[in-house]
């Protein structure tokens, strides 16, 4: 998924928990599913951060000599402002983008 182009809101919204228990049954098994995949989209932004970021990186040892780059920040403000990884990982949820399986029903149909 593209986090960039998401439609999630940027604010935290209030949802009807029977809409996010439709599709597993049980509310506890759907914030599980979110929780996952909000860590996932977290640890892929950070990826994303961390690269951009290590362009600008400056390997001189000297503490007298730190500058503020102004596309750093920008780039730090950007990435402020997306949507929470739990944001966008519950409307990915809702708009069924979200690939999940139960091991255990697995087992139960072999």
């Amino acid at each position: 998924m593209d986090y960039k182009k998401s439609k999630a809101p940027t604010n935290t919204t209030t949802r009807n928990i029977m809409d996010l228990c439709d599709k597993t049954g049980n509310i506890y098994e759907s914030v599980a599913i979110i929780g996952k995949r909000s860590n996932q989209i977290a640890a892929q932004i950070k990826q994303d951060l961390n690269k951009k970021l290590a362009e600008f990186a400056s390997y001189n040892d000297s503490l007298e000599e730190v500058f503020e780059n102004r596309e750093q920040i920008e780039i730090s403000r950007y990435y402020e402002k997306l949507p929470k990884p739990t944001l966008l990982a519950t409307q990915e949820f809702i708009e069924d983008n979200t690939y999940y399986r139960d091991p255990s029903q697995d087992k139960n149909e072999e």
